[in-house]
């Protein structure tokens, strides 16, 4: 008979602080990677651990969404909020490092309302609280968030700066936490609340924190070295290069709020968010190249420290505001991102008498360049993702026309396949999987609520990825379940030029993603069409799906597109109630030519996702001579690369499905 499980109230403090920690991470494919850093005299039988952690990660999830409490947390917030002397408070969806995923202690706008989007932001006043998002989950906030008590406003059509034009009354004080907000969002709600004879006051302690009483810990997942085999350069020389810029600048040392900068700088990952392995820390770079990080040192795996080397000195988070001092005492020049980092750090170094220097993470370049190895090895990772997605597909094919299938079906059967490799750590991102109408939601997520059946006659849209430690992907396909209607095909054949317009793309050095974009959506707005989202982004190598500083949008943003940089090509049309099409691969930007007569050098593009393209959705009389050759070479190099890497039924029908349209 199995033990029973150990009441974490009379376990050794440490050990049951070790515990909290590893249930506030995430558990990638279902595993606890944290419980690896358990101290090996754990008191612990066997499996005990591991059930443990299991509850507690339960326990926490279900109190953060548990709706049923949140009129009493926003009474408890606005007594709070009472005692300190304050009338609001601005409750952003963000934590101190400003990420794309957030760790369960930082989802305090999840806790308070109930609201599990991604994109969000919660005004709370004595009488009146505010909750914003953007038209993804304008449904979301009906379904999920009790009218009664916020007013659910859409970001744009109605943005919180002008609610508190209104809302604010003279006097009221306005908190907001310096470490949630950069200089620049704080600067207009300064405005808005001083025009209001108001005033915006910086919280000591986030206000939420105090009245959360089962608030979970700062997460705990290993912090391991990304070996050189995949990093192919030495932190030690990606530290000396950006080092000698700052001494040419004048700089003294550079603060890196961003966790994914600092596991690219000391190639190492972690696992304290979703689908990002990396861990969250911040660190100081000095101009002698030397590191100050600051992380919690119970997450360092044994190997760590040694990889780290000497050069960089470990220091608990809670010593940054020392170090900050330092610094300005000794009226050194510190640079800073302001787009990136919080307002709190900027702020302590000005009051401590440092010379800032507000400029871009020095980081973000270089990390977005790959270089040779980092290259090889995203191929690689690419051809094992487009063998796992081929079975899926094949899989699909043979299993759709029977009925019966769902998109959580459909979902965890693509999962099962990205499992069958071993190298596998995670999922890049959440699913999307979305069947008839529910493909036409950009960025829909199939729940037990909204899951649908895969009927034929509709089209079905599926966004996935994986992280492996050599390389992320990201790759989208829209199948026809059955015959495709006419529109359907025209429609799909549009997206595909836009693509195939991109994917043979070549532009003069200098050129940037937002002078492309043009070129993904030429076909469809022929036909008067368009989509409501870029055309690409920046994905990282074994780190964020989601990278900057470069992308492929009408927005854009003039960083030019460099040899190594990866980018999604993904157009898309969306056909609301009815369909969603989008058509994505990545791609690695290269030189194709050194030097022509004007004197520049000339890039293009190689493409890294292999897996075929739904034939039966291509309308040929759409597609130029050029077009066409492109798929059938595209195709054939899907059946080239990826034929040998799956089974036999899987090769009969990649056969079949990449055959010369």
């Amino acid at each position: 008979m199995n033990a029973p499980l150990p009441d974490l109230a009379a376990l050794p403090a440490a050990l049951a602080a070790h515990l909290r920690g590893i249930a506030a991470a995430p558990a990638p494919l279902g595993r606890f990677p944290g419980l690896s850093l358990l101290p090996h005299d754990s008191s612990l039988a066997p499996g005990q651990a591991e059930l443990l952690v299991a509850r507690l990660a339960e326990r926490y999830q279900a109190a953060i969404e548990n709706r049923a409490a949140v009129a009493e947390r926003l009474q408890a917030l606005r007594g709070e909020l009472a005692r300190r002397g304050l009338q609001g408070l601005i409750i952003p969806l963000t934590d101190e490092f400003h990420g794309e995923y957030l760790p369960l202690r930082a989802q305090r706008l999840t806790w308070l309302t109930g609201f599990t989007g991604s994109a969000g932001l919660c005004i709370v006043l004595p009488e009146r609280a505010g909750l914003w998002s953007d038209g993804r989950y304008t449904l979301q906030l009906r379904q999920q968030v009790d009218a009664t008590l916020f007013e659910l406003l859409h970001i744009t059509d109605q943005p919180p700066t002008e609610w508190l034009k209104t809302a604010l009354k003279p006097g009221d004080k306005l908190g907001y936490d310096a470490w949630l907000h950069t200089e620049d969002a704080l600067r207009r709600f300064a405005a808005v609340a001083q025009a209001a004879k108001a005033e915006a006051v910086a919280v000591e302690g986030n206000p939420i924190d105090a009245v959360w009483s089962d608030q979970p810990p700062p997460p705990l997942a290993p912090v391991v070295p990304h070996g050189m085999a995949h990093a192919g350069r030495a932190s030690s020389e990606k530290r000396a290069e950006i080092a000698a810029r700052l001494a040419q600048d004048g700089i003294d040392a550079v603060l890196i709020t961003l966790p994914e900068s600092i596991a690219w700088l000391l190639n190492i990952r972690g696992g304290d968010v979703k689908h990002t392995p990396f861990a969250l820390s911040m660190a100081l770079l000095r101009r002698d190249a030397s590191l100050d990080l600051f992380i919690d040192t119970r997450k360092l795996a044994p190997e760590t420290p040694a990889h780290l080397g000497p050069d960089v000195r470990l220091h608990a988070p809670d010593a940054l505001a020392a170090a900050l001092d330092a610094l300005g005492k000794a009226k050194q020049t510190v640079q800073v991102d302001p787009a990136t980092a919080g307002a709190w750090p900027i702020r302590r170094l000005e009051a401590a008498g440092a010379v800032l220097k507000r400029a871009d993470d020095p980081c973000l370049l270089p990390k977005a360049c790959k270089n040779a190895v980092e290259l090889d090895g995203i191929r690689n990772a690419h051809l094992r993702d487009g063998a796992a997605v081929s079975r899926f597909l094949a899989w699909l094919a043979r299993e759709a026309p029977k009925g019966g299938i769902d998109e959580l079906q459909a979902q965890a059967q693509l999962e099962a396949c990205r499992r069958l490799d071993n190298s596998l750590r995670d999922l890049s991102f959440t699913s999307i999987s979305g069947a008839g109408p529910n493909g036409a939601v950009v960025h829909y997520r199939a729940t037990e609520e909204t899951n649908r059946k895969l009927e034929t006659g509709n089209l079905y849209l599926i966004d996935s990825g994986g992280q492996y430690p050599d390389g992320t992907t990201d790759i989208t396909r829209t199948i026809a379940i059955g015959k495709p209607t006419q529109e359907m095909r025209e429609a799909f054949t549009r997206v595909l030029k836009g693509h195939i317009a991109i994917a043979r793309a070549r532009f003069p050095d200098g050129t940037a993603g937002q002078q492309l974009d043009a070129l993904a959506r030429y076909a469809l707005w022929q036909a008067g069409l368009d989509y409501d989202h870029g055309t690409g982004h920046g994905v990282g190598a074994y780190l964020s799906v989601h990278e900057g500083p470069h992308r492929i949008s009408k927005a854009g943003t003039p960083v030019p597109l460099k040899p190594g940089m990866i980018v999604s090509n993904e157009p898309g049309y969306y056909k609301t109630g009815a369909f969603g099409i989008r058509i994505e691969n990545l791609v690695a930007v290269r030189q194709e030519v050194e030097k022509a007569e004007n004197g520049k050098a000339w890039h293009g593009f190689e493409t890294l996702t292999k897996a075929p393209i739904d034939r039966n959705l291509i309308e040929t009389a759409l597609l130029t001579r050029e077009e066409i050759d492109w798929v059938n070479a595209y195709h054939a190099e899907v059946r080239r690369d990826i034929g040998p890497r799956v089974d036999d039924d899987t090769r009969r029908w990649l056969e079949s499905a990449t055959a010369a349209v």
